[in-house]
């Protein structure tokens, strides 16, 4: 099987050279790499360049279009049977493209899904950004982590198609607004098999501060409801829990005025919340520094979240 990896790039060379890097190192060899310049001011051109004489690679210079319709061009051009999209800040494990080939030959897949990670060398606020994003205490552990692999969605960061499901279902219909997501279960409901493969899973190394991070997660929380413009079922209930847990913090200061009972049974309640969240991120990453920063990500992730939910539905009936 031979892949094609499909990396968008905009303003981000210096990332794109770690995932090359990571791509040289694979212990599965049939694979071309599509590098996509989405009008970036800075490009890559030197680094491609410097990586053509170990990687089959075509980049592709192209006018902004977002990251969803430049995934669309690089696999338009693209020479293999499987498709890989990856965001340019990921790094690859050694076997990751052979236990993706693995995976989807033993398992018949038509598309998948893979988890997220940290790399021991990354920050302690990148682990924390990790725990965050992928812990049982903030996302249920959904982005990686599933029972029922089919009912996975997958993400933009580390996904991917058939030839085939790319040439009947048209690839991605939004540009940069939970494109992934909706794009999964357009390919579910088309018939073909998408699931998680959760040993194909990608060290992301977000470059995130807390402010951008927080942005993100808002983000994260719109896109949800722009998902909902192409299939009205994607808002499930799993998603208004960042909003309930939102209302629950706001309840706790509430709390304190009205009653005296109510407000210690809540802070208690958040506190145990607390304690699992810094003792399970410190445990997973051998440092209590983590731990804490993990509290303040989860938090921060949640509230972003549970705000930009309800604030783009509120929006989008605004309009009619």
């Amino acid at each position: 099987m031979k892949f094609s990896v499909i990396i968008p790039v905009f303003n981000r060379s210096e990332e794109l050279r770690e995932l090359l890097q990571s791509l040289t190192n694979q212990s599965h060899h049939d694979f071309e790499v599509v590098v996509i310049e989405d009008g970036s001011a800075i490009d890559s051109s030197e680094i491609v360049e410097e990586f053509k004489s170990r990687l089959q690679i075509q980049y592709l210079i192209q006018a902004n279009t977002g990251q969803g319709f430049a995934r669309n061009n690089g696999m338009k051009i693209a020479q293999g049977d499987f498709f890989v999209i990856l965001d340019s800040d990921v790094i690859l494990p050694v076997d990751y493209l052979q236990k993706l080939s693995s995976a989807i030959t033993i398992r018949k897949l038509d598309a998948f899904g893979g988890p997220d990670a940290a790399s021991q060398d990354f920050s302690a606020l990148q682990k924390a950004m990790d725990f965050a994003m992928t812990s049982f205490w903030t996302t249920g552990g959904i982005r990686g982590k599933m029972k029922d692999p089919s009912k996975y969605q997958a993400r933009g960061f580390n996904m991917g198609v058939s030839r085939k499901v790319f040439e009947q279902t048209g690839g991605f219909v939004d540009p940069n607004q939970g494109e992934d997501i909706e794009w999964s279960i357009r390919i579910k409901k088309a018939g073909f098999i998408l699931e998680l493969v959760q040993e194909a899973f990608v060290y992301h190394k977000r470059k995130n501060t807390i402010s951008s991070f927080s942005k993100q997660a808002f983000s994260f929380g719109r896109n949800r409801v722009n998902v909902s413009r192409f299939h009205p079922g994607a808002i499930k209930l799993v998603h208004w829990l960042p909003t309930a847990f939102s209302l629950f913090s706001l309840s706790i200061l509430f709390s304190y005025f009205l009653n005296n009972t109510l407000f210690q049974i809540s802070v208690g309640i958040f506190l145990l919340w607390s304690i699992a969240v810094i003792l399970s991120s410190s445990s997973q990453n051998h440092s209590i520094k983590v731990g804490a920063l993990s509290w303040v990500t989860s938090v921060l992730q949640l509230w972003s979240y549970g705000v930009g939910l309800p604030f783009e539905l509120l929006k989008k009936a605004s309009k009619g």
